[in-house]
């Protein structure tokens, strides 16, 4: 059955919230993958370089498919870079690249943060479905017995908050991982002071992704616990 609450509570905001932040990645990393760093480091030996320096030596810069697929494993110890950032030496591939060897080095520093969120990553990926279709059973079983059916909703939305948690945690690391990238650019010598906006702007662009997942999970959780009348009272 259509719920208004619904299309105007997540999915409208959600879709312009996180369909929003994927235009501005995507025409922010296709305008400056047009802007070639004058000293000529591609994403993997920006990356290399700033593992080196940091005097680490167990992570491999590997390729990997797949359009802005770029990630480190910190049980691998992979940097995987994708084709458009391994080879280019962009500035946008440079913010990438230095980006996720951002997160290499939080790992080899043992960045709290960093160990939080791979330690709730099981119970996010479980909260993440299990919470979401206890929440709806649980408003479905509401017809029946409202109390039982709010208590499953409560249920539901305590694992369901499991993902919003992973995702708030995910935000500091982010943007530590960023800020490190920004700074060690410079101090590096991989690009000029002046070439540093344009890695500003695609790093910026992409954390906002991170923000946008947040909020579409804690409007989703909100939408269930006012049709529930576990929040606001009964509907």
């Amino acid at each position: 059955m259509f719920d208004p609450l619904y299309l105007l509570l997540v999915l409208l905001p959600g879709l312009l919230i996180s369909g929003g932040a994927s235009y501005l990645v995507k025409s922010t990393f296709k305008k400056y993958s047009q802007v070639r760093s004058r000293n000529g480091y591609t994403g993997a030996q920006a990356a290399q370089k700033l593992l080196d320096n940091a005097g680490i030596h167990d992570v491999q810069v590997v390729r990997s498919h797949g359009y802005l697929s770029d990630h480190y494993n910190p049980t691998t110890k992979q940097l995987a870079l994708s084709e458009p950032v391994y080879d280019s030496n962009s500035i946008a591939a440079v913010g990438v690249a230095t980006h996720e060897a951002g997160h290499a080095i939080q790992h080899a520093t043992a960045y709290g943060p960093l160990s939080w969120r791979s330690a709730i990553v099981p119970l996010a990926q479980f909260g993440s479905s299990a919470g979401y279709f206890a929440m709806f059973g649980g408003l479905l079983l509401m017809t029946a017995s409202p109390a039982l059916g709010r208590w499953v909703v409560l249920l539901g939305a305590v694992l369901f908050a499991l993902m919003l948690l992973f995702q708030i945690i995910t935000l500091p690391v982010e943007y530590n991982a960023s800020a490190r990238a920004k700074a060690l650019v410079v101090e590096s010598g991989i690009v000029y002071p002046d070439e540093r906006k344009g890695i500003d702007k695609v790093l910026n662009a992409a954390a906002l992704t991170y923000v946008a997942a947040a909020v579409s999970t804690a409007l989703t959780l909100v939408y269930f616990l006012i049709r529930s009348g576990i929040l606001g009272g009964d509907d």
